[in-house]
């Protein structure tokens, strides 16, 4: 709610316009009321605001699974706006919460840093300006204005590991000397994180190549274990890198598999240098092929086609042997993404398959879900600390 007036009024001020986004889980039975109150609140203080209601199963992971749900609502809404800022309103106690949380689970100094004050992603950019805000500043601003707010109670569920150390931490306004040592320890953190990235990213640049076929190459020659790391990430898909193996890898470059990529001799294809791509027995299965769809977390299909009901989309696989003489090898043309109708091969846009015209249609993009470089970790400016 503090996070909503004070985005409207910096955004009003330069002309501008902030819209709120509230998500109702759907976890509990008062939080779609709520979820309406606090609109009901937000438009009398003159800002527009939009639920958006989620569907989540009871079960294991909820609290996982209700985060990346919410952000990608979240993400989804502010496309379908044209908005570019996602402002969040995680404030000091929640830095330092998520700090202590990270030390905890023997997190490497970089998970110590916290929580980016901006991320970028393949559709928005995330802005985190109250990590330096106390939360009871943020609750006085409220009473300030007359603006009440609703409390989720799952806040104080001890079922969670956050609620309890909550709890235990027994600073509810976020002012204790501790919540101040942990931010500023973040913060340190994030000053380290973000030139280690800068360096990684001009590594990367210099001496790595990322291609639109999902596949990438490095030379023969020691490599930093974390440009290595950024790269195994980006061509599986996932959104981190492993940690077994991955120095005595990086110090010798060989013939190898791991965190799902195959590292291969470039042959024909890169002279001299090694081919990193997906290993196939760990990509996804075929999916059904709706305009827009992720595969395998890493290919996106094109929104703007119209498709037949009965399309897949998936590994090229074994119908790699029906298409030689490309200049990619077979080890990488069989994890090239292909659409397939009623079972049949009806197109693989990066061999060019069947044709130009077929291709531009059925377009598959590239987007893995955390690319190897891009904004670095940011600290908290010191302008957004008072």
């Amino acid at each position: 709610m503090a996070l909503a007036l004070l985005a409207a009024a910096w955004a009003e001020a330069r002309g501008g316009e902030a819209v709120a986004m509230i998500v109702d889980h759907g976890l509990r039975a008062e939080s779609t009321l709520e979820a309406r109150e606090a609109a009901s609140r937000l438009a009398q203080c003159g800002v527009g605001a939009e639920i958006l209601t989620l569907d989540l199963p009871h079960g294991p992971a909820l609290s996982v699974r209700a985060r990346m749900a919410r952000y990608a609502a979240l993400e989804a809404a502010c496309a379908d706006r044209g908005i570019l800022h996602l402002l969040l309103g995680h404030h000091a106690t929640d830095q330092a919460e998520t700090v202590v949380m990270r030390a905890m689970a023997g997190s490497h100094p970089a998970g110590r840093s916290g929580m980016a004050a901006v991320v970028e992603t393949n559709l928005t950019r995330w802005l985190r300006p109250l990590l330096m805000i106390p939360s009871g500043r943020l609750r006085a601003t409220l009473r300030a204005r007359r603006v009440g707010w609703c409390q989720d109670p799952s806040n104080f569920d001890p079922t969670y590991i956050r609620s309890r150390l909550r709890a235990y931490r027994g600073d509810p306004d976020g002012i204790s000397a501790a919540t101040r040592a942990t931010s500023e320890a973040a913060r340190a953190y994030g000053h380290a994180r973000a030139g280690r990235e800068r360096v990684l990213a001009s590594w990367l640049a210099d001496h790595a190549d990322i291609y639109p076929a999902g596949y990438a190459t490095i030379p023969d020659q020691a490599l930093p274990p974390e440009a290595l790391g950024a790269l195994i990430r980006t061509v599986s898909g996932t959104r981190r890198p492993p940690r077994a193996g991955l120095p005595e890898l990086a110090e010798a470059p060989r013939a190898a598999t791991l965190g799902g990529v195959r590292i291969v001799p470039g042959g024909r294809l890169a002279p001299g240098r090694w081919l990193l791509v997906r290993e196939i027995r760990a990509m996804s299965a075929e999916i059904a092929a709706d305009p827009g769809v992720t595969w395998d977390n890493r290919f996106q299909l094109a929104a703007r086609i119209g498709l037949s009901e009965h399309m897949t989309l998936g590994a090229l696989g074994d119908d790699a042997a029906r298409l030689p003489g490309y200049d990619f090898p077979d080890v990488l043309r069989r994890t090239l993404p292909a659409l397939r109708v009623n079972g049949m091969l009806f197109a693989v846009p990066h061999l060019g398959y069947p044709d130009a015209r077929t291709c531009d249609r059925m377009a598959i993009s590239f987007t893995p879900a955390a690319p190897a470089a891009c904004a670095p970790f940011e600290k908290t400016p010191d302008a957004w600390v008072g």
